[in-house]
């Protein structure tokens, strides 16, 4: 009897899963971006949001599946999301879908204005044009894909929470691709610093290696173009999911793999 052939093992790496599942259709990241803005979007650019969309939340379900293993469990629950963005504060993704999210509520604290008032979460609107908390269930299909690539399932409230921060990411990202577009390339930046308990902390600048070649863009100002969301993930993502995302974007637009 001949020896089955070895298959090769599967990792869990963010990148390597960019080259191995269907992305969120296309037509849905146009979708999303036509919600933001009016400008022509191009389908490498389109392809260059699901691909970075796609790593956020591989990263993301990675972080709950370790979380679940420790109980040990398989199947995702909310709380298995909620230990993965408190123990890694890049994939703090999406925050206006914590305000919507049953599984946040109480977590966020009370938000407040400038007099002191408890500002309530917006109600769903009822407007013809969705919002990104409204189409989040457009996001569904992706998700269980993702969730099936990663041999794992999610209880329905998990993959809601995943659909709103799946739409509410890439919905921002669109946003800030319309606005290097718009102003001509990354004019602001925010820094964070990380410091250590009894240490001092450094105070120098830090600019992510991808800003400087981004920062000042080419082309005509009517196209939402890939480097146009590169761009707009320097903004979005820190540290090396950051990373992950840009090199992933970058590979599924040279390879046409992300289809």
């Amino acid at each position: 009897m001949p020896a089955k052939p070895i298959r090769p093992e599967r990792t869990r790496s963010a990148s390597a899963a960019g080259m191995d599942v269907p992305s969120f259709k296309l037509s849905l990241v146009k979708a999303v971006f036509r919600d933001v803005t009016p400008l022509h979007v191009s389908r490498s650019a389109a392809r260059a949001a699901a691909s970075v969309t796609r790593t956020v939340l591989t990263d993301i379900i990675d972080g709950a599946l370790r979380a679940a293993e420790e109980e040990p469990r398989k199947k995702l629950l909310p709380t298995d999301l909620v230990t993965a963005i408190g123990r890694n504060v890049e994939l703090e993704v999406g925050d206006s879908w914590y305000h919507h999210s049953p599984t946040f509520k109480g977590l966020t604290g009370v938000l407040l204005d400038a007099e002191g008032a408890v500002v309530h979460a917006p109600k769903r609107s009822r407007s013809r044009k969705p919002s990104a908390v409204v189409g989040a269930h457009r996001f569904e299909a992706g998700v269980r894909r993702l969730l099936r690539n990663r041999g794992t399932a999610a209880v329905p409230a998990m993959v809601r929470d995943l659909d709103g921060l799946a739409s509410v990411f890439l919905t921002d990202l669109a946003r800030d691709a319309a606005m290097v577009v718009r102003e001509g390339g990354i004019n602001r930046f925010g820094t964070v610093t990380l410091m250590t308990p009894g240490e001092p902390a450094d105070m120098r600048t830090s600019v992510p290696a991808p800003v400087p070649a981004l920062s000042t863009r080419t082309g005509d100002g009517r196209t939402i173009s890939r480097d146009d969301v590169l761009a707009a993930t320097t903004i979005q993502l820190s540290g090396e999911v950051r990373q992950r995302a840009l090199t992933a974007a970058r590979e599924a637009t040279e390879t046409g793999s992300d289809g």
